[in-house]
Formats: structure tokens, sequence, C-alpha cells
């Protein structure tokens, strides 16, 4: 049985979080990265991520991606506590002006302090998956050939619309 690789996190500050994030998650998966999946608040269980974020290297993992909302301090509060590669998915709440506050309160980390910023949304939840790909293929071998196979699936995919479209 192949071994589960559970080298990314992905942490959420609600559940409300996930039907945007379950995109990271599965694309994720399409690389054979089974994340570790959390729902971490930094401001309701701030003892929680001090925790997460201390622990998550001697556990294994390598890469965590964060996704808030609202004030969106969570990439932020655990990159205070690890030195691993954060990656930041702002996300839009019901209250909030599309999402702008999210991604603000993402990408305007202190120096010393990086948080890697995606895009608001399923779009930034998507590209963080595959950011952290590119991060751990660069001591892997086999993940590598697997993100050389998906971009070249992404140039086929645009090349088979734009014969559709010159067959109209």
């Amino acid at each position: 049985m192949a071994q589960i690789d559970k080298t990314v996190a992905v942490v959420m500050g609600s559940d409300s979080d996930m039907p945007v994030m379950k995109a990271c998650i599965d694309k994720l998966k399409e690389f054979g990265i089974e994340p570790v999946v959390r729902i971490i608040s930094a401001h309701r269980t701030p003892d929680i991520a001090d925790e997460f974020a201390q622990a998550a290297a001697k556990n294994g993992i390598k890469v965590i991606i964060a996704a808030a909302g609202m004030a969106a301090h969570l990439a932020g509060a655990i990159a205070a506590r690890t030195t691993l590669p954060i990656i930041g998915v702002p996300l839009a709440a019901d209250q909030s002006p599309a999402g702008i506050d999210a991604l603000l309160s993402t990408v305007q980390m202190p120096p010393g302090i990086p948080v890697a910023s995606m895009a608001i949304g399923k779009a930034g939840a998507i590209n963080a998956a595959i950011f952290a790909v590119q991060i751990l293929a660069l001591g892997d071998e086999k993940l590598a050939a697997r993100l050389a196979d998906f971009r070249k699936s992404q140039r086929q995919k645009v090349i088979e619309k734009d014969d559709n479209f010159a067959n109209l």
C-alpha cells in the first residue's frame, strides 16, 4: 500500500470556508497529497493555532495553506509561530467588501514574517495547492514530473479549445 503524503496542511478559520477550500484540497489530492485539514481560528482558538503552528514541522508538515475571511489573521498568526512556508488564501465573507479586507490582511505582513498571498476565493485556493506542489517538487522528482504533466495538460486544453473555435 502506498504511503499517504501528509506534508501539506490546509487550515481554515471556519467550516463556512470549506466550500471554497475544497477546490484546494481536491487539487492537492490530484497530485497525490492527502492534506491535513483543520478548522482553527486565529481569534477564537489562538492557543490551538499557536500549538498547531509550533508542532507542524515536527509532525511532518512542510507547507501550510491558511484560508480566512474578514480580518483574515490566520495565515499571519501561523506564520509568526513557524518557519515553514505559509500560503494565505483570502476569502470573501458575507459581511465583507468582496474579500478585499481579507486580501489586505493576508498580504500586508510585517518584514520578516512572510505569507505568500494568493487571489481571493476559489482561484486562490486552487493556486495555493499548485504553489504548495511547486515548493514540494523542488525536492521530489516524482512530484516535479506530475507538475510538468499538469502544465502540459493545461496547455493541451487551451489548444483544443482554440481548435474548437477555429472550426466554428
